[in-house]
Formats: C-alpha cells, sequence, structure tokens
C-alpha cells in the first residue's frame, strides 16, 4: 500500500511541477510592462473633438479626471464632461497639437506640448478668432486595462480675432 501511495504522490507532485512550469512559462510571456502608444491616445481625444463627438470624448475620460484652465479646475467625470466638454466642445473646432515632451511607462502616459484652435464666433456680428496655448494630457490605465484621460490642463494666450 505505501508503495502505491508513494507513485500516487509522485504522481500529483509530477501533475503540479507541470502546471507551475505552464503557468510560469505563460507569465513569463506575457508582457506586463507594455508601454502604450500615446500618440494614438491623443489622436484619438482630438480626432473625437474635431468631429465634435462628444460621447466619444466623454468614454475617453477616467472618472477621477481633473481639468485645469488657468483659474478653472474642474474634477470628476460629470463635471469634466458638462463644464469642459459639452460647453465648449461647439465653441472651438480644428485642434491640433505640437508636442514638445512626452513620455510613457506600464501604467501612465503623458504628452505636453502647444495648440491652437479655431474659436467660433458666439454671435453672427462677431469674426472668427484663432487660440493658442500649451497643454498637457495625462493618460492612466484603468483597473479594467483601458487608458482613460486623467488630467488635461491649458494654458490659454489671448484670443486673436482673424481677418
Amino acid at each position: 500500500m505505501s508503495c502505491g501511495l508513494f507513485n500516487l504522490t509522485s504522481e500529483i507532485m509530477k501533475n503540479l511541477l507541470y502546471i507551475l512550469f505552464a503557468t510560469f512559462f505563460l507569465a513569463s510571456c506575457s508582457d506586463s510592462k507594455e508601454e502604450v502608444n500615446v500618440q494614438e491616445l491623443n489622436q484619438q481625444f482630438i480626432g473625437a473633438w474635431n468631429s465634435r463627438d462628444s460621447d466619444k470624448i466623454i468614454s475617453l475620460l477616467a472618472d477621477d479626471v481633473h481639468f485645469l484652465q488657468g483659474e478653472v479646475h474642474f474634477s470628476g467625470k460629470s463635471e469634466v464632461s458638462d463644464k469642459w466638454v459639452r460647453e465648449t466642445l461647439g465653441t472651438i473646432t480644428d485642434l491640433k497639437t505640437n508636442v514638445v515632451s512626452t513620455g510613457t511607462d506600464s501604467q501612465i502616459a503623458y504628452e505636453a506640448g502647444t495648440f491652437s484652435v479655431d474659436v467660433l464666433p458666439s454671435t453672427p456680428d462677431e469674426p472668427h478668432a484663432y487660440g493658442e496655448g500649451n497643454f498637457i494630457l495625462l493618460w492612466k490605465k484603468a483597473e479594467d486595462g483601458n487608458w482613460k484621460l486623467s488630467y488635461a490642463q491649458l494654458e490659454d494666450m489671448p484670443v486673436v480675432a482673424r481677418n
């Protein structure tokens, strides 16, 4: 009986070792430090903004997102969606960025630089205008593995009327 128990225990141990080896092998094959392409994230955001797709923009926001512009600070997806995205989306077009700095790792990605936009008149008798300034967009990897815009900061220069 003890010889049969030894063979059974040996077989169980061998199977456990196979399972451990397979688990280790599969874990080592996955790249847990895979970095994100922050340019693609920002192009999704800019593309959604320029096509005035508020639903897409809002889907890219983290639940705890922060938006800063001068003295203005909005926090949380609901407030940022209402007071920045929905209120601003119809007032500017042709958002363009010029990236000066970028960085990524497995959990955070950012781009910073300058931006320009065409500012639409709020009444028919006002001229079109041009706006520009500095920006930073910071993305974080959410628990579900999706990347979300966590922080956006814009520093505007005075808007200039177009001729």
